[in-house]
């Protein structure tokens, strides 16, 4: 089979008696001409912002760039210069309320407005035309439906609602499916437990933060989650998702699939990618937001399929705030092998791995949070949180990670002797230890704490505490 031929999906509906694609013209569509769409497209949107949009004319002057220049998806990485956040922050404020990245627009126009909040805590806003908010409920579905969310689901959201878009695309895409919507929000977690029990909701979705601290709540209750309705968990907003032994813990202790989803708020639709029901990785939607993994030290430097590199995101259709070749610091890597669910999207086989600023450096050596997190989860006996403490010792950083035990693990604990406890939580700590050294190639010192001694999560996790001393 040549790579642009078009995969044969096992069957045309799925096990609940639905087509198994949204869009199976657009899903399965070969490669090569999938790529000639997002040229086609690029050059539109280079064109549209060069001539409508001052902030990227100003932009693409600067750096001698034109958008005649691009004849080829190479020559769209090699030669258009990257916009970041601090970019649009700044032309806000120059610019207010939404930027001179963004078309004139009339109140009539604007179907939202939403934002997320800058390096000095001032808001960045987003406004999204009526156009691109109802292209961007299909996106949602098709995402969504891939995840295996169908109309007779009820998705109960987790996601708080407010100036964020949070979970605002979760209920989009289930609306447009037909899908029944509890849109809970952020509210404490027995209620959750107990609406989900109540209600027989058969998808939820939040962060794999919260969706892990559910577990640890409904263990302390003594609810088992796994023989219950959910047969959907649909994560996103943080990294994490897609890293093989977060699934697994989502996964078994809700007795449910998993799906990661999600980009950042500039790149909304942001459920453009996501995870399939095969387990590959998550598929990205690249005629919808074209994603490119390049070089990290340059991004403007194409680098081979299966490497780590840094992301970069481009609108192909929006007109409300287009981001062209956005770099939110993210870092990943590309799969384009064949995907047994038939889709021919390109894959994230893990997702998001984590923002290349949150990379510590400690003794020479390159640590990212989730490389922590992958190795803490496959300890069973280990809780949901964890915290990461970097610190200057003498004159050098050192690393160590406090870990919560599991309500069972701390339990069981506390039937033992004094001796026989201070031997299993050694023997425990060796373990840890363990699993950290293979996942980040350096010793790492664990402390084991009770349940409960770490703030609870309940939306984004934040795991570093960094104290090292700064000349």
């Amino acid at each position: 089979m040549t790579t642009d031929a078009r995969p044969a999906p096992a069957a045309l509906s799925d096990d609940r008696g639905f087509p198994r694609f949204w869009d199976a013209d657009r899903e399965t569509r070969p490669p090569a001409e999938r790529d000639r769409i997002i040229l086609e497209r690029i050059r539109q949107q280079l064109h549209y912002a060069y001539r409508d949009l001052p902030f990227y004319r100003r932009h693409y002057d600067a750096h001698g760039f034109h958008p005649d220049d691009v004849r080829s998806l190479e020559d769209f990485t090699t030669k258009v210069p990257i916009i970041t956040k601090k970019m649009l922050v700044a032309d806000q404020a120059e610019h207010p309320p939404f930027g001179s990245y963004t078309p004139p627009l009339v109140p009539g126009q604007i179907a939202r407005v939403h934002g997320s909040s800058g390096t000095s805590g001032t808001p960045t806003m987003y406004a999204v035309s009526h156009g691109d908010w109802k292209r961007a409920a299909d996106v949602h579905a098709m995402a969504q439906w891939c995840a295996g969310i169908r109309p007779d689901d009820l998705v109960q959201v987790g996601f708080p609602f407010g100036l964020f878009f949070g979970g605002w695309g979760v209920v989009q895409g289930a609306e447009r499916i037909g899908a029944t919507v509890f849109p809970l929000g952020v509210t404490d977690s027995e209620r959750h437990l107990e609406l989900i029990t109540r209600l027989g909701a058969t998808v939820f979705s939040a962060t794999p933060s919260y969706c892990i601290h559910l577990l640890s709540v409904a263990e302390r209750l003594g609810i088992d989650l796994a023989p219950g309705t959910v047969r959907r968990i649909l994560v996103g907003g943080e990294p994490g998702g897609s890293l093989p032994g977060t699934r697994k813990i989502i996964e078994e202790g809700w007795g449910a699939i998993a799906s990661d989803a999600g980009s950042t708020s500039e790149m909304y639709p942001f459920q453009t990618s996501v995870g399939c029901e095969a387990g590959t990785g998550t598929h990205l939607h690249t005629d919808e937001v074209f994603t490119e993994v390049v070089a990290a030290d340059d991004l403007n430097r194409p680098i081979p399929v299966g490497e780590r590199g840094a992301v970069v995101y481009t609108h192909l259709w929006r007109e409300s705030q287009p981001m062209i070749r956005f770099a939110p610091g993210d870092e990943t890597y590309l799969a384009t092998d064949p995907c047994p669910c038939g889709r021919t999207y390109p894959r994230l086989p893990e997702g998001i791995l984590g923002r290349l600023d949150d990379m510590l450096v400690v003794r020479g050596a390159n640590v990212f949070p989730s490389a922590v997190e992958t190795g803490l989860r496959t300890v069973a006996e280990l809780g949901p949180e964890f915290r990461i403490r970097v610190s200057t010792v003498g004159a050098l950083d050192e690393l160590r990670v406090e870990a919560e035990l599991s309500h069972g693990a701390s339990g069981a604990l506390g039937d033992l002797s004094d001796a026989e406890r201070d031997a299993r939580r050694e023997q425990l700590v060796g373990r840890v230890e363990d699993a950290l050294r293979r996942h980040v190639n350096i010793r790492v010192p664990v402390t084991l704490l009770e349940p409960g001694t770490l703030p609870e999560t309940t939306f984004k996790a934040r795991r570093v505490v960094d104290e090292r001393t700064r000349p």
